[in-house]
């Protein structure tokens, strides 16, 4: 008979995604590792990228959608000169305009036009719903999807390299090397596809790695093969505890234990005036610990989520 694991409160793994997963396929694993249906993760990778995806178990699922919103790193590859269907390099290209002899102060100059507080229209084939329907599958079933616009911030859109190289159709192309450091909501893909617009050349993206989600980052993510090992070995899984992840994340509000106990029945406290942010607000009883997730209203706390 298999050995039952202690599931406990949960908390968070970061995985480093391998290209060819979806991000459910991940989840489906570490269901199968963790030995609990109580498995999400916060911020979808497409298929072909790569890089850093937070998973939650247990009672960690509670925080996803709260990670889900603070800011995000890439690195990736931008082609300039050819567009694709699914605007990255795994749809069926539909414009070769070439793309050779970039002039690099031109593309630095486009390239800053996408930075800052920008509207920025999803990608046809995102995830976004229209009437309650994913966009990409109203795409796959043939139907024209226009999406709104909406506002995102790219902190940061920098050109490390640019390559002149030749598509395999025989296109010229040119390919940079990029890293973006942006909101949740952003798509890589919509910069590049933007970018290629702006230029005239059509623009696609060919790689892309996320490096960093709010605090946790690639040098502390394990790949999927690792965490086999890992349990293969008798050892435990990796897991963030609820509390560090918490506080790892958000602004912290330490409280004595009569404040803390009200804060668990869903009193709402008064907020301290200043230093704590309009965002979730984790909040810590005596003894590290972690009560709840709250956010100011009107000066008070009110809960997101209680952990008590």
């Amino acid at each position: 008979m298999a050995r039952k694991r202690d599931n406990g409160p949960g908390g968070l793994i970061v995985v480093d995604k391998p290209a060819g997963f979806t991000s459910h396929d991940v989840v489906a694993k570490l269901r199968g590792m963790a030995r609990t249906r109580r498995v999400g993760h916060a911020g979808t990778l497409d298929p072909m990228a790569t890089g850093v995806l937070v998973i939650g178990t247990e009672r960690a699922t509670r925080l996803l959608g709260h990670l889900a919103l603070t800011e995000k790193e890439y690195v990736a590859t931008v082609r300039l000169g050819q567009e694709t269907v699914t605007e990255d390099a795994e749809g069926e290209i539909t414009a070769s305009r070439g793309a050779e002899d970039l002039d690099r102060a031109r593309v630095e100059a486009a390239v800053a036009s996408l930075t800052g507080e920008i509207q920025q229209v999803p990608s046809a084939v995102s995830a976004v719903k229209v009437d309650g329907k994913r966009a990409y599958a109203r795409v796959r079933e043939g139907e024209q999807v226009e999406l709104a616009a909406r506002p995102v911030t790219v902190s940061a859109f920098v050109v490390h390299d640019l390559r002149q190289e030749t598509a395999g159709d025989g296109t010229p192309v040119t390919d940079l090397l990029v890293s973006v450091v942006c909101s949740s909501g952003t798509y890589v893909r919509a910069l590049a596809r933007d970018l290629g617009a702006a230029l005239g050349t059509g623009g696609h993206l060919t790689a892309l790695r996320r490096t960093r989600v709010g605090p946790y980052k690639l040098d502390g993510a394990h790949t999927l093969d690792r965490l086999q090992e890992r349990l293969d070995a008798g050892e435990p899984l990796p897991v963030l505890p609820l509390g560090e992840a918490a506080a790892a994340a958000f602004p912290r509000w330490d409280l004595d234990e009569e404040q803390a106990r009200r804060i668990g029945n869903g009193v709402q406290l008064r907020m301290p005036a200043q230093g704590l942010g309009p965002g979730p607000v984790a909040v810590f009883g005596p003894g590290e610990e972690f009560v709840a997730l709250v956010r100011e209203q009107g000066g008070r706390a009110k809960s997101l989520a209680v952990f008590v």
